[in-house]
């Protein structure tokens, strides 16, 4: 186990002090400090993991040992978007050298990921040639534990990268490889657009799991053009219906506002910036023309679209979300589109919005029927106003069955059915929200959206 900073000692002290009295007050120390406890570690190529980060940057070590592997829990693989999640409470106390350097480094790993296999979701510690399915078609790389094509993967380390310099005002992680990663990203963005050309394929020809590969012999459903990027999988790492899902879309979106950012301000490289510029509002004037539908004479978003007229009406627990949109930084909590999507979200029109004794919320299809997310939870209060956050944290920490730390699911009517004794994605959720009911919040160093912004567009136009 790494040792604790001190800095986030006492973050995990304030916010428990803040909180007495409750049951979240008893609980988010112990959350705070589970990913840096148990999940992180410096790279491994360099002769072996290190004893933690005193070992950093400085020194003169190798820029394969300055990078930081971000186990994702109970699996021994690295999500790209699963350790942009876990660290993100870290960003509070982020201008400590020592946190600092810890989060560059898992940045650098990150980078280090989408350069070796920008298609790939999941990555090991290493060219170790482990894989969560050894027979997956295309053969993954050495590195590579899974190579589900997630449009939000490739979000996350523009996100990380963006927010460690809003927090911190470091650039040393803002390097040659991350901007040729930006490029790579962009430019494979671009290339979804139109999936008919696309070298991308995922099978998973036997196992319990062999419904994840993609139909037409994995290359995807048909889907038509609309200015979004086509994505394989969702988040949850299930297969899309759909092959535009709109969420993931609406994230990449405010991603590339802030990826233009950079490209301006630390690059110098104007094209890059006015490509993503372009990129963004060619998604968002997908969004608006294909994936706006109808309920009960409210205009709502559709959770997935393929441009054919075909569109998925629920929402997902897995971030981004729909509910997740102001969060994803797309659009203000005040949006009339936003909100009556997030009323149909947060409904039983839903179909994975389950109510129950315990909590409501909403789930799944990747868990089992009734199961609702912390994750959804959380979200539900970041997205909401101070009562919603507040009640949110409290029912997360009364639903944890005596484990003092978050699941992936459970049960509404029994939280003592639960999926994933322990889930750092959720605790790390369950962390953002403590901070923002103390007055702490992180969301404000990523990437914001111009029409989520004062004065912005609004639901019914373009980018800004």
């Amino acid at each position: 186990m790494w040792a604790v900073p001190e800095s986030l000692s006492m973050l995990g002290r304030r916010l428990a002090g803040e909180l007495r009295g409750g049951p979240a007050g008893e609980i988010v120390e112990r959350c705070l400090l589970n990913t840096w406890a148990t999940a992180m570690s410096w790279g491994a190529l360099a002769g072996g993991v290190s004893s933690g980060p005193a070992h950093g940057l400085a020194g003169g070590v190798s820029d394969t040992s300055s990078e930081v592997f971000v186990q994702t829990g109970d699996i021994p693989a690295m999500w790209l978007r699963d350790s942009t999640a876990q660290v993100r409470p870290y960003l509070a106390v982020a201008t400590d050298p020592e946190v600092g350097d810890v989060l560059v480094g898992v940045s650098r790993r990150q980078i280090r990921c989408v350069l070796l296999d920008p298609y790939a979701n999941a990555f090991n510690d290493g060219p170790t040639g482990a894989h969560g399915e050894p027979g997956d078609l295309p053969t993954p790389g050495d590195w590579v534990w899974e190579r589900k094509y997630e449009l939000d993967s490739l979000c996350a380390p523009l996100q990380l990268a963006y927010a460690i310099r809003r927090a911190t005002g470091r650039e040393d992680h803002l390097d040659e490889a991350f901007h040729r990663a930006a490029r790579l990203i962009v430019r494979l963005w671009r290339a979804e657009q139109s999936h008919a050309h696309s070298p991308y394929r995922f099978v998973r020809p036997s196992g319990p799991f062999a419904g994840d590969s993609l139909p037409l012999n994995g290359h995807g459903a048909a889907v038509g053009w609309t200015g979004m990027s086509w994505s394989g999988f969702r988040p949850s790492d299930d297969a899309c219906a759909y092959g535009y899902p709109v969420p993931a879309n609406a994230l990449a979106s405010a991603s590339l506002h802030g990826l233009a950012e950079l490209a301006a301000a630390v690059f110098d490289d104007t094209e890059l910036a006015h490509e993503c510029w372009r990129l963004a509002d060619e998604i968002d004037a997908g969004i608006l023309a294909h994936a706006v539908t109808e309920i009960d004479g409210a205009a709502v978003l559709a959770y997935e679209v393929d441009g054919l007229g075909s569109a998925l009406l629920c929402d997902d627990a897995n971030l981004p979300s729909l509910l997740s949109l102001p969060l994803s930084g797309w659009c203000a909590p005040e949006d009339p589109l936003y909100r009556a999507t997030r009323r149909f979200a947060l409904s039983e029109a839903n179909p994975s919005y389950f109510s129950g004794s315990y909590a409501s919320g909403v789930g799944s299809t990747h868990t089992p029927d009734r199961h609702i997310w912390p994750l959804a939870i959380a979200t539900a209060g970041l997205t909401g106003d101070a009562g919603e956050a507040a009640r949110a944290l409290e029912t997360l920490a009364a639903t944890t069955a005596g484990t003092g730390l978050m699941h992936e699911s459970f049960h509404v009517d029994a939280p003592g059915r639960f999926t994933r004794e322990w889930f750092g994605w959720a605790n790390a959720m369950f962390c953002e929200l403590a901070l923002e009911v103390c007055g702490g919040g992180v969301r404000h160093f990523f990437p914001v959206h111009p029409r989520a912004l004062p004065g912005g567009s609004g639901a019914g136009g373009g980018a800004t």
